[in-house]
């Protein structure tokens, strides 16, 4: 029995993956990654750079990717909780511009792979988070971009109800919607 169940979702390559956590009196462990599961799961991505922020409820981070320099992204909380967000954004993909939500917590311990082509963002739902993730490249902010959190033509659905207001950087309130964006991601049919 491997240590990790790796979901798919109705967008290819983008997977939930939910570890296996042992506890008892004294607390739990658990693998947050294996690399040798990942490989066996088709998951062959290295992961160059770690990264961890802390904000408060109703802070909505997103959706961001890098042109160049891209960064696929393994993502988690170890402190309260976020819906976690990804839209496709991979020229020719049979989903492009579609979003697949999950909620993280420190209570599922799920993890949710974004791979590079996708834009990423979460919003906290909890008084606090701890976001943790991994990335395939490293911070590139002269390739930085984005996709506006609420285009329309997007749809995503967040959870909104008990926020009183989102709170967004100003570069995330001046982002384009997907309509405007020149992504540079093509889509390849995966060998899995």
């Amino acid at each position: 029995m491997g240590k990790f169940e790796f979901i798919s979702t109705r967008i290819r390559d983008l997977y939930i993956i939910q570890p296996t956590v042992f506890g008892d009196q004294r607390g739990y462990f658990m693998e947050s990654y294996n690399k040798k599961e990942f490989f066996e799961a088709g998951l062959t991505m290295e992961f160059v750079q770690d990264n961890e922020s802390k904000s408060k409820k109703g802070v909505l981070r997103g959706m961001h990717f890098q042109t160049k320099h891209t960064q696929g992204k393994l993502v988690r909380v170890t402190q309260g909780e976020v819906f976690d967000v990804a839209v496709d954004l991979r020229k020719g993909s049979p989903t492009y511009g579609q979003w697949e939500g999950v909620l993280l917590s420190e209570e599922n311990k799920r993890q949710f792979y974004v791979p590079e082509g996708f834009a990423h963002g979460f919003l906290v739902l909890s008084e606090t988070a701890v976001f943790n993730y991994k990335c395939t490249d490293y911070y590139a902010p002269e390739y930085d971009s984005g996709l506006l959190w609420n285009d329309p033509d997007v749809g995503i659905e967040w959870p909104l109800e008990g926020i009183e207001e989102v709170l967004l950087s100003e570069k995330d309130k001046a982002q384009k919607r997907l309509k405007d964006l020149e992504v540079p991601f093509i889509y390849k049919e995966s060998v899995r």
